[in-house]
């Protein structure tokens, strides 16, 4: 079984973290200990102990127990634009070594740690490293997230396609209703499970308020 799985996306606003959420209760509902990390995230607000991410607070909240902020998000930036551009107005860069000291840490901790990714696959992290990158070194399966709105089934094969040439186990994918007002979503969604030939995890709703709970109940993750 693996030590966790890393979470990416066909792009941003696709869904990322509520799958993540949804995925940790479903593992916690199967008895394991389970932390995340979002280990970098942009948009975050100041806040008296330090810029702290929306997502990434949630992501800590879902955790089988309470581990400090900065070892769940260890770079965060307040502009909400791409985190190597955050990072240079910044003055800093992105450690990877950092991101996966945390990851050990938290994987020493609990049976599993989910590390969602930021933006998509091949999001910029530096001038020559991607995120794709990052999933390689921290070495876990990838779950991609389909966010189903028009022009989804190019944006997932084109990620499946890079995904699968890189150094890392491509686990499933699961599909999240970001538009509801798709045309022939149906269509769509036996266009994307005939053309990608690795497991299908599940159709999330769109939903006002999505809960962990929920959307776990629309998840299957064979451990």
């Amino acid at each position: 079984m693996p030590k966790g799985y890393f979470i990416t996306g066909t792009d941003t606003d696709c869904g990322k973290t509520e799958i993540t959420l949804g995925l940790m209760h479903l593992l916690q509902s199967q008895g394991h200990s389970v932390l995340g990390m979002k280990p970098v995230a942009s948009g975050a607000v100041p806040s008296q102990a330090g810029l702290r991410n929306e997502d990434a607070q949630r992501i800590r909240q879902q955790g089988s127990h309470q581990v400090d902020y900065q070892r769940i998000n260890p770079f965060a930036h307040e502009p909400p634009i791409a985190p190597h551009l955050a990072a240079e107005q910044a003055g800093m860069s992105i450690d990877f070594d950092r991101i996966s000291s945390c990851y050990k840490g938290l994987a020493a901790e609990a049976d599993m740690v989910l590390v969602e990714g930021v933006g998509g696959w091949r999001v910029p992290l530096g001038p020559e490293r991607d995120l794709s990158d990052l999933a390689v070194k921290l070495a876990l399966p990838v779950i991609l997230v389909v966010g189903l709105k028009l022009g989804c089934i190019n944006h997932a094969l084109l990620s499946a396609e890079s995904i699968l040439s890189s150094d890392v186990k491509l686990a499933g994918w699961v599909a999240n209703v970001v538009d509801p007002w798709m045309l022939e979503p149906e269509a769509n969604l036996e266009s994307l499970k005939q053309r990608l030939q690795i497991p299908f995890l599940g159709l999330v709703p769109r939903t006002t308020r999505p809960t962990p709970e929920a959307v776990a109940a629309c998840l299957t993750l064979k451990n």
